[in-house]
Parts: C-alpha cells; sequence; structure tokens
C-alpha cells in the first residue's frame, strides 16, 4: 500500500479493479445491488461510498483483504482488517494447528509460505528435499520459489525442470494478474531471469521411481500421473511428488489472509516405500 495508492482517491481504485476484473459498471452494479449510475457516482467522486458499499463491492471485485484496506483508506474511513504477526500471542492458536498440520503430515513434505513465497513454516519431508542446498540460499527469509528455481538451489536436482519451471511461472503469472503486488513481481521478474540448471542425470532410480513424466519404468509400465509431478533427485534415485495448495476460507486477518499451506504427496509406490523407510 502506497501513499501514491492513497492520494488517487477510492473512485479510481475500484474503478482500475473493475477494469481489472472485465466488468462494466452495469455488471458490477447488478452484483452488488447497486446501480450503473451509482457505481458511476463512485468512481468519479461525485459521491462517498459507504463502508457497507465498499466490503460489498470488494467481495465481488475479489479484491484482496490488503487492498481492501487501501480502499477504506482512500475513502477515508480506518482499515477494516487487522494485521497481525505471526509472533504475536493472538495467533498462537494459529501457530500451534499449523505445526501441528505439518508434523502430522511427515514424512511427506509440506510448507507454509505468504503472499511472496517466504517459507513461514516447514517440515521435515521439506528439509529432505533441501539437503545438498548452498548455505547462502537458506538464509533467513527463505523463498520457496528462490530455493527451488535458482541454479544452485533444488533445480539442478529437478528432473522434469522445464515442466515445473513453466508451472510456477504460471502460478505467479496468475497471481500477479489478481493481485496488485509490486513485490511478487520483482521476485517473478528475478526468478524468471534466472539460467535454467541441467538436471542431474547421474543417478538411477532405485526399484523404479519416479522415472520420468509418464516414461516406461523398468518394468514396461508407466505411472499414471494424475497431475503434474515435481521429480526431483536424492540420494540417487528420482522421488516424484504432485502439490497441492489450501488457503484460509473468508480470512479477517490480512497476514492469514497471506499464508498458503503446500502439501505434496508421493506420485508413485516407490516414493511411498522410499519416504516410509526413512521415516522408521
Amino acid at each position: 500500500m502506497t501513499t501514491a495508492s492513497l492520494d488517487k482517491g477510492v473512485g479510481p481504485l475500484l474503478r482500475g479493479w473493475r477494469e481489472r476484473r472485465r466488468l462494466s459498471q452495469l455488471e458490477l452494479a447488478l452484483r452488488a445491488d447497486s446501480s450503473a449510475r451509482h457505481i458511476s457516482f463512485i468512481e468519479t467522486g461525485r459521491s462517498r461510498p459507504s463502508e457497507p458499499m465498499i466490503l460489498r463491492l470488494a467481495e465481488h471485485l475479489e479484491i484482496p483483504v490488503r487492498d481492501r484496506n487501501a480502499l477504506f483508506l482512500a475513502a477515508g474511513y480506518a482499515p477494516h482488517y487487522s494485521e497481525t504477526s505471526l509472533e504475536d500471542p493472538a495467533m498462537s492458536a494459529l501457530r500451534e494447528g499449523i505445526e501441528r498440520l505439518l508434523r502430522g503430515y511427515e514424512p511427506y513434505p509440506a510448507l507454509v509460505v505468504d503472499g511472496c513465497y517466504n517459507v513461514v513454516a516447514a517440515n521435515q519431508g521439506i528439509l529432505m528435499l533441501l539437503e545438498g542446498v548452498p548455505e547462502h540460499l537458506l538464509t533467513p527469509p527463505l523463498n520457496a520459489m528462490r530455493l527451488t528455481l535458482h541454479p544452485q538451489g533444488m533445480a539442478s536436482r529437478i528432473r522434469n525442470l522445464p515442466e515445473w519451471r513453466g508451472h510456477l511461472l504460471s502460478q505467479m503469472e496468475r497471481q500477479i494478474a489478481h493481485l496488485r503486488s509490486d513485490s511478487l513481481r520483482a521476485l517473478y521478474e528475478e526468478v524468471a531471469a534466472y539460467p535454467v540448471a541441467a538436471p542431474v542425470t547421474g543417478g538411477q532410480p532405485n526399484e523404479g521411481a519416479g522415472s520420468g513424466v509418464g516414461q516406461p519404468r523398468d518394468d514396461g509400465s508407466a505411472h499414471p500421473y494424475f497431475a503434474l509431478p515435481l521429480q526431483v533427485e536424492h540420494e540417487g534415485r528420482v522421488l516424484s511428488f504432485v502439490s497441492s495448495i489450501s488457503t484460509f476460507n473468508t480470512p479477517m486477518d490480512v497476514t492469514v489472509s497471506e499464508l498458503a499451506i503446500e502439501t505434496f504427496l508421493p506420485a508413485d509406490a516407490e516414493t511411498v516405500a522410499f519416504l516410509n523407510r526413512r521415516s522408521r
């Protein structure tokens, strides 16, 4: 949130979000139980929206919680949503729940990131995947995108790096299109400019584990991958995972609204067996 944004006033900010969502004034008015005339008056500064109207418009425009606060400030109101540090005692129940969730998912990898992919928490499964990453990339704050795509990070051990890199960059592009985040755009430009490391090919998959995206195993069969797997070299074998991302429903705090929990599910039986053996 910048002073320049506040100086624009609430009308131009709302118009910018409406245009970003490709809605006409009439379409937005119908969704928000208002009129195109009233929406026009708000956008041109002829009418000051009430706090309930700002909330209603923000909901229908799918405006992120942080930017909703900017709308309230631009309209002359106090911020509607708090922004509480995860270290605050008020967040103790949330922290405990997150830590319990991550521990419960072991031995499979799982982590929590904020809106710029800084790692908030991670379990032992993630630490296993980061083995061998140089110390300078492990200096806090850890960033999941840098750790994954930096040539000296995990990138050199990802067997299907072009596909996985494309997936991550597309994910960031969608977020940038949905959000107004200069820091996220800067991160995207940084990691997209990394040279693409050649994947490690020296190690051989053990017991057929992760032998390629849709590629046959030694027994002639192929893994029926149900989503794009992350295939990473580890201890002379290739482990295969598919990932899912969860967020909090109807967040009432800026910090919580930007948290995402990413879990990595083994994509084949060999990866399951390896992780179970390692955890004993």
